[in-house]
């Protein structure tokens, strides 16, 4: 019998309003049940959900409802990272109030994501600009100050003259601020500081037991943390300075004879002390104070310096000085803010020596080089190999070469101190968080006048944030508020100043995570309830956040661990880095002149394998271009409330997970999203159909008979998709449920049209409600639909996944690999009990055997059971 299509429409609304009504997804921490912590990066509240939210918010859903099925108590909940700059610029463009800003992007985007059905425990939700929640974190603040995991320092901060506030390195572009512009100067400030360095070894000691982490994002850390073994050397300084001594750290003192010069950050004393008497070394140094400091920017940056007329003695021979350059590429915030260049094995140092016309000297050559003729071209020879030009070094290897300069310097006296120190290095700094901004947590310090700077007491928490500001000017209103920064100094009551610096939105998303265990806690964390559901078993976000915001997180369990609020080191036991949601660009006009289209103003047509666009408007082609990440900038974007509102939350959940590997990007386009759609359409029309029949026996798989291919069938796979979804592989479970669908179509159809007996009936009732089960995490409202016209009580959102049966799943056919004298020659399929005599047989029949043994008879044919089968010649 006919039915109606499915419409989303109606069905989606009813049973997100069934399920807020059950409180299904609503967690209680006192569950005996075995735990399962599943949780998606949270979304900052800029506007709108996009369609890279609807990815990873269905991977997550699928996740939460696989294991909620499985009888895991699930931990799903959804926040919102709710501070940072951009409320401020819209507040500034707007002239909206910051708070007003992101509670009315939060309401927008709440209702959106919860169109997409997702069954996230909303009883939980928070926003880190919340009071409850930011008072918390200072009262974390306190006991990371109180333990000696914060401090404050003079620290140079890339300074936005603008916008006024200091930007990280990555903000910093060309020597402009990524939004005003500006040229960025560089200033001394006094900061609070995290000590992450304290963790060095052991965060990076750590990356090895997060085996469920991927390779990329771990090496990624690890290059971050960046730990060496090297040497500090110092060089006693010869001429053009009063400093006795410069001291250099490198991991290559096996090099030292290939050394041509020494460089220096332009914040070094000694280029502070070389530009005081000369303006161009003095010009040099302003330059390179406004050029970005971030590694990408030093990376691709020309590489320039400037001779100081500093000379220092080669540590190694007295009578051998080289020059001081500052150099653009060397930061005092690493090493020791000076190298020693080595331009023969570092192309850094080449290209430097290069283009100042300082020496060339090899002093590494491959192991089977001739030190007579090898010499350096345009590259440096970076590898390991045998020292060359380099005196009583010549002729050992790097690593003996390193211990032999070591010891040599280690007992070389230089000022009454050895020379030389072997030292382990690590490129992590601490983690400055001061922000001269308003929409931030307020750092919870006084400063007063007589006793220096004071915390806040506890019980003074929280400091909130004062809502009567003003935006008419740049800069932080909170330096300028009438009232709010004048306060009592806590210990000796006279007039103090509160710290008007807010956190680093990096610290509000660097605990968020231990929060959702307990949202309603006075304190941080219950620390005993964290403990529980700590780590997530499964996080899911961008390979962007791969590092700080990991990095950071890392810390801060290790930090809460030491101040008593939980027990563990890390947080995410499983993590899932998702590709992008990309989609095809369109254009009208070249060059200056070229102006973005929306996808949704254009109507795309189909010739002969040929794809031409053309606008709605006026008929106008546009250009087609290359496939990029969707960006309002180039208009490629997709309004996941268009999709939701034509197609359903289901399309578009099952389209995102079914495109390609969930860790590669996904192309968007109209013909999948109809794709799928008509897959929605499929899977109800089949179900509905044959449902009053179905309804009419009770579910039963067969054992035999014309309904034991359907069972095979739907138990196969239902083994496979649980493989699958334990991998996270989503798209090889879509792909194998479509093949479900394709072999039930007939049998369902059967079964709608009367045929079939009882028996045959049970099977499709089973193998229906099997399917019904394995789409339930991606497309949920659907499978609500057909679990209810099954006749089934109560919620599938509530029913416990179903079990395989092992004899239906057992394959009856094997395949053996045939090898003729030890070489595989060809495959036998047969049957998993065929005995010994039957495969001898069979192998003998096989054209390829009998083509190899062209008449002759085998000495021998040895079958290992189920394995493989040898034939000896």
């Amino acid at each position: 019998m006919a039915t109606e299509r499915y419409n989303p429409r109606d069905a989606e609304p009813r049973w997100q309003a069934k399920w807020s009504e059950d409180k299904v997804f609503e967690t209680d921490n006192a569950d005996p049940r075995e735990k399962y912590y599943v949780l998606e990066m949270f979304p900052y509240p800029s506007g709108r959900i996009h369609m890279g939210h609807v990815r990873n918010y269905a991977m997550g859903d699928v996740v939460a409802r696989y294991k909620r099925a499985r009888g895991y108590n699930v931990l799903h909940p959804m926040g919102w990272d709710a501070f940072g700059m951009p409320a401020e610029n819209a507040a500034m463009k707007n002239k909206v109030h910051p708070k007003a800003w992101t509670y009315e992007n939060i309401a927008t985007m709440r209702g959106q994501l919860k169109s997409m059905g997702l069954s996230l425990d909303w009883s939980r939700e928070f926003a880190t600009c919340d009071v409850d929640y930011y008072h918390r974190q200072q009262h974390l603040f306190l006991d990371f100050l109180e333990k000696g995991l914060v401090y404050r320092k003079n620290s140079k901060v890339n300074w936005d003259p603008e916008d006024m506030t200091v930007l990280a390195n990555e903000q910093v572009i060309d020597g402009r601020g990524w939004r005003s512009g500006a040229l960025v100067e560089q200033r001394e400030l006094t900061q609070w500081f995290f000590k992450i360095t304290d963790f060095s070894q052991d965060l990076l000691d750590a990356l090895d037991e997060l085996d469920n982490w991927p390779e990329k994002v771990r090496l990624m850390q690890k290059n971050w943390i960046g730990r060496s073994e090297g040497m500090a050397i110092r060089w006693e300084v010869a001429s053009g300075s009063e400093a006795g001594e410069v001291t250099v750290y490198t991991t290559r003192p096996d090099t030292l004879f290939g050394a041509s010069f020494l460089a220096i950050a332009a914040d070094h004393p000694l280029a502070k002390e070389a530009a005081a008497r000369d303006e161009a070394v003095d010009a040099f140094c302003q330059e390179c104070r406004h050029a970005g400091t971030s590694l990408a920017a030093l990376e691709t940056a020309e590489k320039k310096g400037i001779d100081t007329g500093i000379r220092v003695k080669h540590p190694l021979d007295p009578n051998w000085e080289l020059p001081v350059y500052v150099a653009n590429f060397v930061l005092m915030d690493y090493g020791t803010g000076a190298i020693f260049g080595c331009p023969s094995g570092d192309q850094r140092d080449l290209d430097f020596a290069r283009k100042y016309d300082l020496p060339v000297v090899p002093v590494v050559m491959p192991r089977d080089g001739d030190a007579a003729s090898f010499a350096i071209g345009d590259t440096a020879f970076t590898d390991d190999g045998v020292m060359i030009n380099s005196r009583f070094l010549d002729g050992l290897s790097t690593t003996d070469a390193f211990e032999e300069v070591a010891n040599r310097l280690s007992s070389q006296q230089l000022n009454g101190a050895p020379q030389g120190e072997r030292k382990v290095n690590f490129r992590l700094r601490d983690w400055g968080i001061s922000r001269q901004r308003y929409w931030g947590c307020p750092i919870p310090v006084i400063h007063c006048d007589d006793c220096g700077v004071v915390p806040v007491p506890k019980k003074d928490l929280p400091v909130k944030l004062p809502d009567d500001v003003s935006f008419d000017k740049p800069g932080n209103p909170l330096d300028r508020h009438a009232t709010w920064r004048h306060v009592a100094c806590p210990h000796c009551g006279k007039d103090a100043r509160r710290e008007t610096d807010t956190m680093d939105t990096f610290v509000d998303s660097s605990w968020y995570f231990a929060r959702f265990t307990a949202p309603w806690e006075d304190n941080p964390t219950d620390p005993s309830v964290a403990n529980h559901w700590l780590p997530v078993d499964q996080y899911i976000g961008g390979i962007e956040h791969a590092i700080l915001h990991l990095l950071y997180s890392r810390f801060f369990t290790r930090a809460m661990r030491e101040t008593g609020h939980l027990d563990l080191k890390e947080p995410f036991k499983g993590l899932f880095t998702q590709g992008m949601v990309v989609h095809e660009t369109y254009s009208i006009g070249e060059g200056l002149q070229r102006e973005w289209v929306a996808p949704a103003d254009l109507r795309i047509e189909e010739t002969d394998g040929a794809r031409r666009a053309f606008l709605l408007s006026n008929g106008q082609e546009a250009k087609i271009g290359s496939i990029e990440k969707m960006s309002k900038s180039k208009k490629n974007v997709v309004d996941p409330d268009d999709i939701i509102g034509s197609y359903g939350a289901d399309t578009a959940r099952f389209f995102v997970l079914s495109d390609s590997p969930p860790d590669r990007d996904v192309i968007w386009s109209e013909s999948g999203v109809e794709g799928a759609h008509r897959f929605v359409q499929r899977v109800w029309r089949l179900v509905s159909e044959a449902a009053e029949r179905l309804k009419t026996v009770p579910s039963n798989p067969a054992k035999d008979g014309d309904g034991l291919a359907i069972s095979q069938a739907a138990h196969r796979t239902l083994k496979a998709v649980q493989g699958d979804l334990d991998k996270l592989a989503f798209n090889k479970a879509i792909a194998r449920i479509y093949e479900l669908v394709n072999a039930l179509a007939a049998p369902l159809t059967n079964v709608a049209a009367g045929q079939g007996d009882a028996a045959y009936v049970a099977a499709a009732r089973n193998a229906a409600e099997i399917l019904v089960h394995l789409i339930a995490p991606m497309t949920p409202h659907l499978a609500e639909e057909c679990w209810s016209i099954l006749g089934n009580d109560g919620l599938i959102a509530k029913t416990d996944w179903p079990q395989f049966d092992e004899a239906l799943v057992a394959e009856n056919e094997i395949v053996l690999p045939v090898q003729i004298n030890g070489k595989k020659r060809a495959e036998l399929t047969i049957a998993r009990d065929a005995d010994q005599n039957a495969v001898q047989e069979a192998v003998l029949a096989l054209d390829a055997v009998k083509a190899v043994l062209n008449g002759q008879a085998p000495k021998k044919i040895i079958v290992v059971p189920l394995r493989i089968v040898n034939i000896v010649l």
